[in-house]
């Protein structure tokens, strides 16, 4: 086994990996979309994709759920699917969040009046 010095990545980019593998699917995005705005069960889900047969709707869902973006929970005979944001959240914090905080000290240096180019 590689040690940690070796192999720099961890569970954390392993997981990320996962996420950015379930974002990459716009069948996938328009799932999340539709969870964001309510929790919906396995049928309601496959009955908002009436261009996939169900088989293909689930093999999505475990994409998601591998990702830790989706939860499900049982009641009866319903399994009821959820958002999980946190794995995004993970994302925006360690890569979108760096990025744009630079971004904006940039433009706010452009934007800042030259002090010597005054007189």
């Amino acid at each position: 086994m590689l040690s940690a010095e070796i192999n720099p990545r961890n569970d954390d980019s392993q997981d990320d990996d996962l996420v950015f593998k379930a974002l990459a699917s716009a069948t996938r995005r328009r799932m999340l979309d539709a969870l964001k705005e309510s929790t919906h069960t396995t049928g309601e889900l496959c009955d908002r994709f009436p261009d996939l047969d169900r088989t293909t709707v689930l093999q999505h869902l475990r994409v998601l759920e591998r990702a830790e973006l989706v939860t499900g929970r049982k009641i009866g005979r319903e399994r009821h699917l959820a958002l999980a944001p946190l794995p995004i959240k993970r994302i925006q914090d360690r890569w979108i969040g760096d990025y744009a905080r630079s971004a904006v000290a940039l433009l706010q240096h452009l934007d800042s009046p030259d002090v010597e180019g005054k007189a």
